[in-house]
């Protein structure tokens, strides 16, 4: 017996005897998921409903791998060379493994995914596939016209292998087989891939296989390539996938006639059917849904997958054979898939058998904080939602980073619905909608973001475009408006020059009156900057001011024989026969030169003689002396000042220094 499932009512009695048996995190998944499968090729699908497994057969690496239902892998059986057809004992304590280069059908147990026993079958008999049916275990094995059916009593110490069951030699191959509980002395076989399909029914309730029904092409379809085969928990119908027609098609099991179908696409190559007949149908399909679910009887799907694109090819990926099984309390569907590169998924549909549904939310792409929006949206499905329908809404943002719950908005008829808010904070805000589902419908969920405009924030700072002597300390006071939470202002200072970065002077809480102040020490010009971050309500502002520092200047002359005040003014007197030196001190800065100029009055106004850049030196001195036979009895005055930005840089504003005085005498 292809057994998949347990029915609800074996799985519950099974459970509350091995309670301590099932795993943590078995509860309902929360939407539709997907996990990597460390896989080589597949050949079947059982779950194990009581622990809360997944079991996948892989014939090329000889291993059954374990997953749990999120699909994450729990455990590896090895040693289990070709292993094809898998089949779930009663109590769901014990899986059989068709185990055919081994000869042997190999029993596992399901809580502690290790081998426990190996049953071998003989020579030449190695099994493909097994079923359980009328007490006992069968087979199938057997190629190249040698196809037959054999059993076993899994129960017995020492058991005996009964070979050669189907005397009619029905099958070139080895069969798929199945059965199911309600026909339990009944066993279905199909022979795999052949064209066209060949199927048999046999009473098996004695111990031993007595052929009831017998079909060659049933239905007259002309259909092949059969991939997958299962009876409908009633016992009453055998559903077969095969690659054509483009249906699973469905046939009665006491004569094999034509009994419905189920419509799917292209290449049928998966079945199975869940203990309440819903039934799972699967095709390989590149281009269209990949799995097909049905109520029972019904020949239109209630709900269909269609896998994403995980490889290189133009394609999605495609069903694995046999690669589909039904949780046994239907929350789950499971389904094996595979990418062009043979990459293998498990994917996990929840919900299977409720209507899918689709939810739609439109938020504007702007809003304005603390003003009213409007968001819109709708709720579809194949099934009539009932009357009262309301759908959840949620409001993310900086404030509730957790979510709001904003409460339900109820669906129209049409299936329109309308939610108003106020977003009290700024930034994005996303809205989640969720459609919790009920007994028809599956579950849903929506999101869509606004962007909302913060208010502006007010913030100002004193001093812009003023001028200060050089090492004067600044008291800078900055001005915080209105805000939502956050009081906290910070000044920044940036100095002239690529050599000193800027600094953070003072950050801390502004005092009543939204006044913060910091005293910066000014050497060169800077730019100082008040910074607000911002809260959830009001925005981030920076405001920048410039204020202009002079240099530091100081001169001397050198070389006179006194001084005197005369025109107002304090005069060096310097002999004819003497050079006067003029020395000039400056705040350095790497590459600065000073203008040195020299002025002589007459005609009652002063006027310049000479006006020259010297470079100062690592100290920031230089001296100039004036040579030459000067005249007798004129006035001159002599000055060092930094010309911004022609004496080299401009990391300080113009500053003139002040005249020195000077005549000559004999």
């Amino acid at each position: 017996m292809h057994r998949r499932t347990l029915t609800a009512a074996t799985a519950l009695a099974v459970l509350l005897s091995s309670v301590t048996l099932v795993a943590a995190g078995a509860g309902p998944a929360a939407a539709d998921s997907s996990a990597l499968l460390p896989l080589k090729s597949t050949g079947d699908m059982v779950v194990d409903g009581v622990h809360h497994r997944v079991f996948i057969s892989d014939p090329t690496a000889g291993q059954v791998v374990v997953t749990d239902y999120a699909g994450t892998v729990v455990a590896t059986v090895g040693a289990l060379p070709g292993v094809h057809g898998l089949e779930l004992s009663p109590d769901s304590g014990t899986l059989y493994a068709a185990v055919p280069d081994a000869d042997a059908v190999v029993a596992i147990d399901t809580a502690t995914a290790t081998e426990t026993r190996r049953f071998a079958t003989g020579a030449a008999a190695g099994p493909e596939y097994v079923a359980l049916a009328g007490g006992r275990l069968w087979f199938s094995y057997g190629a190249s016209g040698d196809g037959n059916i054999g059993s076993l009593d899994p129960n017995a110490t020492d058991p005996a292998v009964s070979l050669g069951q189907d005397t009619s030699r029905t099958f070139y191959h080895a069969p798929i087989l199945d059965a199911s509980p309600g026909a339990p002395g009944t066993l279905v076989a199909g022979a795999p891939g052949q064209s066209p399909v060949e199927l048999a029914v046999y009473d098996v309730s004695s111990g031993t296989a007595s052929r009831t029904a017998y079909a060659f092409d049933p239905g007259n379809t002309g259909g092949g390539n059969l991939a997958d085969l299962a009876v409908t928990p009633d016992g009453k119908d055998v559903v077969t996938a095969s690659g054509s027609p483009y249906y699973q098609a469905v046939y009665r099991l006491s004569d094999l006639a034509a009994d419905g179908k189920y419509v799917t696409n292209t290449y049928p190559n998966a079945v199975d059917i869940a203990p309440g007949g819903d039934v799972a149908a699967g095709t390989s399909s590149w281009y269209d849904p990949d799995v097909h679910v049905f109520e029972p009887g019904v020949s239109t799907p209630l709900r269909q997958y269609d896998f994403p694109n995980t490889g290189n090819s133009s394609g999605s990926d495609t069903l694995a054979p046999r690669g589909l099984a039904w949780a046994p309390d239907e929350s789950r569907l499971f389904a094996v898939s595979q990418n062009d590169a043979d990459v293998y998924s498990l994917r996990v549909l929840d919900a299977p058998t409720k209507a899918s549904t689709t939810l739609t939310v439109n938020a504007p792409d702007t809003a304005d904080r603390a003003k009213s929006l409007t968001l819109t949206g709708s709720l579809t499905s194949s099934a009539t939602f009932p009357a009262g329908t309301t759908v959840a809404v949620t409001r993310t943002d900086a404030e509730s980073p957790s979510g709001k719950a904003l409460g339900t908005a109820a669906v129209a008829a049409d299936g329109s619905y309308t939610v108003t808010d106020t977003p009290p904070a700024g930034g994005k805000v996303t809205y989640t909608v969720t459609y919790a589902g009920d007994a028809d419908h599956a579950g849903v969920t929506a999101s869509a973001s606004t962007t909302v405009a913060k208010t502006a924030t007010a913030l100002t700072l004193d001093n812009n475009g003023k001028v200060y002597g050089y090492g004067s300390s600044v008291t800078f006071t900055a001005h915080l408006g209105t805000t939502y939470k956050n009081r906290t202002v910070e000044i920044w200072a940036d100095p002239y020059g690529s050599d000193k970065p800027g600094t953070l002077v003072k950050k801390g809480t502004v005092d009543a009156n939204g006044n913060l102040s910091a005293a910066v020490q000014l050497t060169r010009d800077t730019k100082v900057s008040a910074k607000f971050t911002g809260d959830t309500r009001y925005a981030a502002k920076t405001v920048t001011n410039t204020v202009y520092t002079r240099v530091r200047i100081s001169t001397s002359l050198s070389g006179y024989y006194k001084t005197a005040t005369a025109w107002n003014q304090k005069y060096y007197y310097f002999r004819q026969s003497k050079d006067p030196v003029h020395n000039t001190t400056m705040s350095m800065y790497p590459g600065r030169e000073y203008q040195f100029q020299v002025q002589r009055y007459a005609d009652g106004s002063w006027h310049t003689t000479t006006s020259e850049y010297f470079a100062l030196d690592s100290y920031g001195k230089d001296s100039v002396t004036l040579t030459g036979t000067p005249p007798i009895g004129p006035r001159f005055r002599i000055r060092a000042s930094y010309i911004d930005p022609t004496s080299g840089d401009n990391v300080n504003t113009t500053t003139y220094g002040t005249w020195k005085y000077l005549t000559f005498t004999r």
